[in-house]
């Protein structure tokens, strides 16, 4: 599969020296959290000498590579990014232009995504996705913002489980709201583009909010109007919570959910068939909820969809040593936690999946997040053996590398 000629021509562009790029708050953990200014519109940068160094996020056993290229030019951050599975294949194109105002952010995103069959499956089938977006941000203060996306999206597929949606156009308006961190990619994603989210196995970033705690939410309306084919409403939230422990310990507690408060229904489908239940609903895929995944219940291999979604996960987190240098395997190690892990949660079609118990999976593991450097670069990495109960699947391991500067 080969990149819009447009695309990589963009990509080459950003590959120039620059500086001035902009770097998220990263894992160590920084002094006690102060009460900051409102953010302000970045001042002006030109462009340097040095050499550009791209962001890089390797995920494993999936084979998914991610790299972005970004500059600063005045106001306008311009950013490429390319996402590729080695295993399957699956390739992502986008581009970004974000300009920052005085009171408020604008964010222009095109892209191009094409997922194919599984590699076991020996097949060619696809499903495509090109669309338009256009992200404006309300900074209240550092710690309150409104979000409201419009997005277009061209859906085509030749995969029999997608047979509802292909050549059809998703157009919706979502109205969020953020209260905490500006960095956390899970929240992020709620209230703004979900896409090209880094998908980190653990969270991150140790300043939270006010009280060390966060809460996102959105309100997404998916209109049959104009040139848009599906109709539906949907709410989704997540919570953010953090309690010190003893020893430099802290454990992390995150709860999502959604409802679709209306679901059109287009047609019956046997449960016992070979199409997916969810094609009843003038809903297209990427707007379902799902359980599994790194974001999710990190431990469960079956792939579980809805309309009704609650899950809950917790983390330990325990220093083994912080802002040190320790060598081994010909890298400087600077940080390194233990992660006790376990989560909760709940999906299905309809809402009494809430209070069924037996609809419920719950998950446990252990595993790390490290920093270290190599020569003058510098990484984070991070590890999880994990296993799901009541569900399909035997025991994942999940691992994540990223690279910062």
């Amino acid at each position: 599969m080969r990149l819009p000629v447009s695309l990589l021509l963009a990509l080459v562009a950003f590959a120039r020296p620059l500086a001035g790029l902009q770097l998220p708050e990263e894992a160590a953990p920084p002094p006690a959290a102060e009460e900051e200014a409102p953010a302000e519109a970045p001042a002006a940068e030109e462009v340097g000498s040095a050499p550009l160094i791209p962001e890089l996020n390797v995920y494993l056993p999936e084979g998914e590579l991610d790299i972005r290229l970004n500059r600063l030019v005045k106001k306008v951050f311009a950013e490429g990014q390319v996402k590729y599975n080695f295993v399957d294949g699956d390739i992502a194109a986008f581009l970004r232009y974000r300009y920052y105002g005085y009171a408020r952010t604008y964010q222009l995103s095109v892209f191009d995504e094409v997922e194919f069959a599984d590699i076991e499956d020996f097949s060619n089938d696809f499903d495509r996705v090109r669309g338009i977006l256009l992200l404006t941000e309300w900074p209240h203060s550092f710690h309150h913002r409104t979000f409201l996306l419009t997005e277009l999206d061209r859906i085509s597929s030749n995969k029999e489980e997608f047979v509802f949606d292909t050549g059809r156009t998703n157009l919706f308006l979502r109205l969020g709201y953020q209260i905490g961190t500006p960095h956390d990619e899970r929240s992020n994603a709620i209230v703004g583009e979900n896409r090209a989210r880094v998908e980190r196995l653990f969270t991150a970033f140790r300043r939270i909010g006010p009280g060390d705690a966060g809460l996102t939410g959105a309100l997404t309306w998916g209109t049959d109007l104009v040139v848009g084919d599906f109709d539906y409403l949907k709410l989704e939230y997540s919570g953010l919570k953090r309690f010190e422990l003893p020893r430099g310990a802290f454990l992390f507690g995150r709860l999502h959910g959604g409802t679709f408060l209306a679901k059109a229904e287009e047609r019956e489908i046997d449960p016992e068939g070979p199409l997916p239940e969810t094609g009843r609903f003038l809903i297209p895929r990427e707007e379902f909820f799902r359980l599994d995944g790194r974001d999710n219940l990190k431990g469960l291999d079956e792939r579980l969809r809805g309309t009704e979604e609650l899950h809950t996960t917790w983390e330990v987190v325990y220093p083994w040593f912080v802002d040190e240098a320790h060598e081994a395997l010909r890298l400087q190690w600077q940080n390194w936690y233990w992660v006790l892990y376990g989560g909760l949660g709940t999906i299905g079609l309809e809402r009494d999946v809430f209070t069924d118990l037996d609809t419920y999976v719950y998950d446990v593991g252990v595993g790390f997040e490290s920093s270290f450097r190599l020569r003058d670069y510098e990484f984070f990495l991070s590890g999880l053996v994990a296993q799901a109960f009541n569900a399909e699947g035997g025991v994942q391991l999940r691992l994540a590398l990223k690279s910062y500067h």
